[in-house]
């Protein structure tokens, strides 16, 4: 069977074209909630909320420095970082949605979303964090507030420093996407499963899903750089 049959024949390149669309809208939904999930995860692990001050003098004084914001944001990343990722979708399909009939790419873009933003809540935290701390009691000692302070001047810097890195973890997003086909999503990898079932053969769909996430990445990776490159230079 020639190249041009395993692909055209039966238009069996349209479940590489339907399975494109679903990753690349599923790797869209999902970087997008992991940015927010894990902006916010950040922002409550180097919170200094203390509600429970007025136990010091009491017998309960070890709560007196208690943090729930960071705790949590401790517990959810500590669950979500040792658990698989596949585990976690399956849990999201199979319990969490399990008696409601929502659109696959929604459920999938949650998992995703969730997972990845346990792992950018980390990385903002250390570039926070590996930040100079003069700037932000130079910006509150002029009367700027905590939040205007984090969000004009620190955060800013922070994602700067810690953009490769955060290339490095949507990179990964986009190639473990793959395993959506475990609760039926046709992403490119069954796209290419489809394939393979209908011709019997297994070299050239793998290798052309292969080469078409080799080009998404590459593709991303040098929009990020250019990115990059002009940040660095309005410094």
């Amino acid at each position: 069977m020639s190249i041009q049959e395993i692909f055209l024949g039966n238009n069996r390149y349209q479940f590489i074209i339907e399975g494109l669309k679903f990753t690349l809208a599923l790797t869209a939904l999902a970087t997008i909630l992991g940015i927010i999930i894990g902006m916010i995860l950040a922002l409550c692990r180097l919170s200094n909320v203390r509600p429970f001050q007025f136990l010091k003098e009491t017998p309960l004084k070890k709560l007196a420095n208690f943090n729930p914001l960071s705790f949590f944001a401790v517990v959810y990343i500590d669950i979500i970082r040792g658990t698989p990722a596949m585990v976690q979708l399956m849990i999201m399909y199979y319990i969490v949605f399990g008696a409601i009939d929502a659109p696959k790419l929604l459920i999938a873009a949650l998992a995703f979303g969730l997972n990845s933003g346990a792992y950018v809540a980390e990385i903002i935290r250390a570039g926070i964090q590996g930040l100079d701390k003069g700037q932000m009691e130079a910006a509150r000692s002029l009367g700027m507030p905590y939040g205007m302070t984090m969000q004009f001047i620190i955060i800013p810097q922070a994602i700067k420093n810690i953009l490769p890195t955060l290339v490095s973890e949507f990179i990964i997003l986009i190639k473990e996407t793959s395993i959506v086909g475990v609760i039926g999503g046709l992403d490119l990898t069954r796209a290419g499963n489809k394939i393979m079932g209908d011709t019997g053969r297994g070299v050239e769909p793998l290798i052309a899903i292969a080469l078409i996430y080799l080009i998404l990445t590459g593709a991303f990776t040098q929009v990020m750089r250019t990115v990059e490159g002009r940040m660095r230079q309005s410094d």
